[in-house]
């Protein structure tokens, strides 16, 4: 990993209805990422959105609500780069290569294909099933060294992974006879950031299912856009046991719901489990919850007030997606270039600048 400097690529898909769990998941690590020394890119995947249909003005409007989560949130579009990954065509030709590198028997292991496509998989589109090779495009062509990834995506990075190995493998004579160093390959071998305590936020009607924006109770999530009065509703009528709260986190166990609620706690506060207990051990919901709506609506509310102002201004919200993209162009537009010479492709010539 020394051969290469370090760099942090992440993405959200603009599907509509950005709810807590993508906040503790995603958007509020990106921000406190920015403090890394790396560089950092942000992207709004909406070439991932589209494996499954979307109504198209609709997706206009998504795009631009999750540009305007992440600024919201407290990312900064001129420290971070934060861009839209239909506008960088580097994606979708190093997803092609990748196609060609990636094997059949790798796909075929991928559960979230299964899960999304359900029993009529005949039906699914080649985009779905061809997701996380794009997905190790969008990676790959920044050269990313981390990756923050949560549960769900752990194996789609191990396949980034495997496609970057193979590509180093496959090509070593020529990676090094164009330049690069071969013994480091070139393409670095992704690591993962794992989430921390709330990586995985669940619903607040059911603590065994992950949040959702498809989940039909509004209750069963608290939506990014909501106002306070509906943040404090909602924490107040999840569903708990009726026991207290535990004094350890051994006794969060076998009780989902109040494993979640203290979860979520700890990661708005930005704690552990074990803090938020010694606090709150032995109390009843009641007590629990009040603190928890408070710290939810200090926290929240001014994301999702801002958000609005920021939606509402969509020149704004597209000169930072110009912005982004162009910058981001100008790290994986090289990149390409450097793999056509690599593959033995015929190309006009060197784009913006070289790699090193």
């Amino acid at each position: 990993m020394t051969a290469f400097t370090e760099l942090v690529f992440s993405g959200v898909q603009p599907t509509g209805n950005l709810h807590l769990g993508n906040y503790l998941g995603a958007i509020k690590r990106f921000v406190e990422m920015q403090e890394r020394e790396a560089q950092c890119l942000y992207c709004v995947v909406d070439m991932h959105a589209i494996t499954l249909w979307q109504d198209p003005a609709a997706l206009k409007g998504q795009i631009r609500e999750v540009t305007a989560a992440f600024l919201a949130a407290g990312i900064d579009p001129k420290r971070s780069i934060v861009f839209n990954q239909s506008q960088v065509p580097a994606h979708a030709e190093l997803a092609w290569i990748f196609n060609c590198v990636a094997r059949l028997g790798w796909l075929n292991r991928m559960t979230q294909f299964k899960d999304k496509a359900g029993k009529d998989r005949e039906n699914a589109s080649v985009g779905l099933y061809a997701y996380p090779v794009l997905m190790a495009a969008d990676i790959l062509a920044y050269r990313a060294t981390h990756v923050p990834v949560g549960e769900d995506q752990k194996q789609h990075l191990e396949l980034t992974r495997d496609i970057a190995q193979k590509f180093n493998n496959d090509f070593s004579e020529s990676i090094s006879a164009h330049g690069h160093d071969a013994g480091s390959g070139f393409f670095p071998i992704t690591e993962p950031l794992i989430g921390g305590p709330a990586a995985r936020v669940m619903s607040l009607r059911d603590g065994t299912k992950k949040m959702s924006k498809s989940d039909p109770s509004d209750n069963s999530r608290i939506n990014l856009t909501d106002e306070a009065d509906t943040i404090a509703n909602k924490v107040r009528k999840a569903k708990t046991d009726p026991e207290p709260l535990p004094s350890e986190t051994a006794g969060l166990a076998a009780r989902p719901e109040a494993d979640n609620l203290v979860g979520i706690f700890a990661a708005l506060k930005g704690v552990t489990r074990d803090e938020v207990l010694a606090d709150y051990g032995g109390a009843q919901f009641s007590a629990f919850k009040g603190a928890l709506v408070e710290l939810a609506v200090e926290t929240l509310a001014p994301i999702a007030s801002e958000m609005k102002r920021l939606v509402a201004d969509t020149d704004y919200i597209d000169s930072v997606l110009a912005d982004g993209s162009e910058r981001a162009e100008a790290i994986a537009a090289p990149t390409l270039d450097a793999v056509k010479d690599i593959v033995g492709f015929v190309r006009r010539g060197p784009r913006l600048r070289a790699v090193r």
